[in-house]
């Protein structure tokens, strides 16, 4: 994968264990060369080829395509490391790698995904889940829980919260001085008057007053069959999805392979891959990189951006 990347114009840093990823490279057509990265050093002239590492053993070998809960702490490791860099201004932006959350859960730590840890171990406000592929920018109002617990996850002071945040990354990370966020419905048609549920109703249409009230420029509520139309996103500089498979359907359609999550509210830029682990593929030569490389390219856009 690395060979098929363009040269960044930053230093790539990759955590992990160094056996491990130079198994992988020599693999590759072309195995790039990993050189060991030493904070604080000069910084070396980049060179195509070349990815400075920060090793971390596995706890067991790693076959790929079949994670290994014993190792769920070293994944962990790899994230905190990351993490505490770019806190301690080392790195200017984290970019994740897809993780495999059963695994971490059948080693009996809870973990719900990387936006929820990596909140947790950061702090700064309530974590927001936005995935952008080009223009389109897609927010999400609850993130990783089942279905039947979505309504209840909703309320006038979280929708007012999340949209804040949101509006806030619009401004400051792609410099859009008046960002029009469209924010769907939960229920089919909007909730239709009351007919199909009333949670536009009693949580959803409040807290689009309140922030009008406020000056930020939401609309709704929309529904979400027809939010995604061209001519209505046309309106908008992103849209607010009620929950996970509302919102990231029509993003990963719209452009799967250069989709990006990005993690709005932590005090640091943080993108990812917008797809998972691909087990089924796993040390095949077949992945497809680029939405990891629209991932390190939205880093980069986005930290010069905050500088």
């Amino acid at each position: 994968m690395l060979a098929q990347l363009d040269l960044p114009p930053c230093e790539l840093v990759c955590l992990g264990d160094e056996r491990l990823l130079a198994a992988r490279a020599r693999a590759l057509p072309q195995a790039p060369e990993l050189a060991a990265w030493r904070p604080g050093s000069a910084p070396q002239a980049r060179r195509r080829g070349r990815l400075c590492v920060v090793s971390e053993p596995l706890a067991v070998p790693s076959a790929a395509g079949h994670p290994d809960a014993r190792n769920a702490h070293y994944v962990l490791r790899l994230l905190d490391l990351a993490l505490d860099g770019v806190l301690a201004g080392e790195f200017d932006a984290l970019v994740t790698a897809p993780v495999q959350k059963s695994v971490i859960n059948e080693a009996g730590i809870g973990f719900s995904g990387h936006t929820e840890y990596l909140a947790q171990r950061a702090g700064g406000g309530p974590p927001v889940m936005l995935l952008a592929s080009g223009e389109l920018r897609v927010a999400l109002a609850t993130t990783h829980l089942p279905l039947a617990r979505v309504s209840g996850a909703l309320s006038i002071e979280s929708l007012v919260r999340t949209t804040r945040t949101l509006d806030s990354a619009l401004r400051e990370w792609w410099g859009i001085a008046r960002p029009r966020i469209a924010v769907c419905g939960l229920n089919p048609h909007a909730g239709e008057g009351g007919h199909l549920g009333d949670e536009e109703i009693r949580i959803i249409a409040p807290a689009i007053a309140l922030l009008r009230e406020a000056g930020i420029q939401a609309q709704g509520p929309l529904p979400a069959d027809t939010a995604f139309v061209p001519r209505v996103l046309a309106g908008f500089d992103a849209v607010l999805a009620m929950y996970h498979d509302q919102g990231l359907p029509v993003i990963k359609h719209a452009g799967f392979e250069r989709a990006v999550n990005v993690t709005l509210g932590l005090p640091l830029v943080r993108t990812s891959p917008d797809h998972g682990t691909a087990l089924d593929i796993a040390g095949s030569g077949r992945a497809d990189p680029a939405s990891l490389k629209a991932a390190v390219e939205l880093a980069v856009r986005l930290a010069a951006q905050r500088a």
